[in-house]
């Protein structure tokens, strides 16, 4: 398995230094981080902050959105003089969402344990240092978290990302603590007691728990999984602190989880 450069990777050594490798496009890259600036809640964006944002010359940065916006990934506002994302990039979301096959499969399991629990259930996978939503259900229930397809959650607090990085061999991990560590310098010795404490759990439970340690109102417990193409992802069920208590995470929801992924598993690979 090979992990992608993060964005501290990218500020940090700079995108002329990772030019030496030779299966990595500068220009490309370029442009796809003018892409990554873009997030929920801000459509609009100018190049002086595309520029800011990634640290790109403005004039190249101009020249990247001009391209991207002519290949249909971008669309400038005349009025604003700004861009927005374009249909391109929502039809290659789409692409990967469709080739993700365990998502129809694990549904069903994922809606029961929603239901029986009042929270959320989701699977996630990787990007750079954040995990990000492939598939979600929602109990019913009036209360819970909200995030869909596509919300991001920081590795290290998270249970979603602990079983990410509790599923991922030793070199693998390591790689990607050290980016944490870099990253997060000044939280880095209270996340990395989490994680470690994360992988602990796993060893012991087959699970990770994190109780408020991202969002003090929100609770929940991971579980790895890996497809049958040997993608890692992970698997959560989260909501509400005071209905998702440890006792009941490491008792109840936890185990439920475990054996949620383990159907999911014997079913994907039939």
């Amino acid at each position: 398995m090979m992990h992608d450069y993060t964005d501290n990777d990218i500020q940090q050594f700079g995108q002329d230094s990772l030019a030496k490798d030779r299966l990595f496009v500068t220009a490309l890259a370029r442009g796809l981080e003018l892409l990554r600036c873009f997030s929920p809640g801000e459509r609009y964006l100018g190049v002086t902050e595309l520029s800011r944002r990634t640290g790109i010359p403005k004039p190249s940065a101009s020249r990247l959105a001009g391209t991207l916006a002519k290949l249909g990934y971008l669309n400038l506002s005349p009025s604003l003089g700004k861009y927005s994302l374009g249909p391109g990039v929502l039809s290659l979301g789409y692409a990967m969402l469709s080739n993700i096959d365990i998502r129809l499969v694990a549904r069903p399991a994922m809606q029961e344990l929603a239901e029986y629990s009042r929270a959320s259930v989701s699977i996630g996978v990787c990007d750079r240092l954040s995990m990000v939503y492939v598939e979600t259900v929602r109990s019913s229930a009036p209360i819970g978290t909200r995030r869909g397809v596509g919300s991001r959650l920081p590795l290290a607090p998270t249970a979603l990302g602990r079983a990410y990085l509790a599923g991922l061999p030793g070199q693998e991990r390591d790689f990607l603590m050290n980016r944490l560590s870099l990253h997060n310098e000044r939280d880095w010795p209270r996340l990395r007691v989490g994680i470690e404490q994360g992988l602990r759990d796993y060893a012991e439970r087959g699970f990770c728990i994190s109780v408020s340690e991202w969002e003090r109102d929100v609770s929940a417990v991971g579980v790895p999984f890996v497809d049958a193409d040997g993608r890692l992802m992970a698997f959560s069920c989260g909501g509400a602190a005071f209905l998702l208590t440890r006792d009941r995470l490491e008792n109840d929801i936890g185990p439920r989880l475990v054996s949620l992924v383990q159907h999911i598993s014997g079913v994907g690979r039939i």
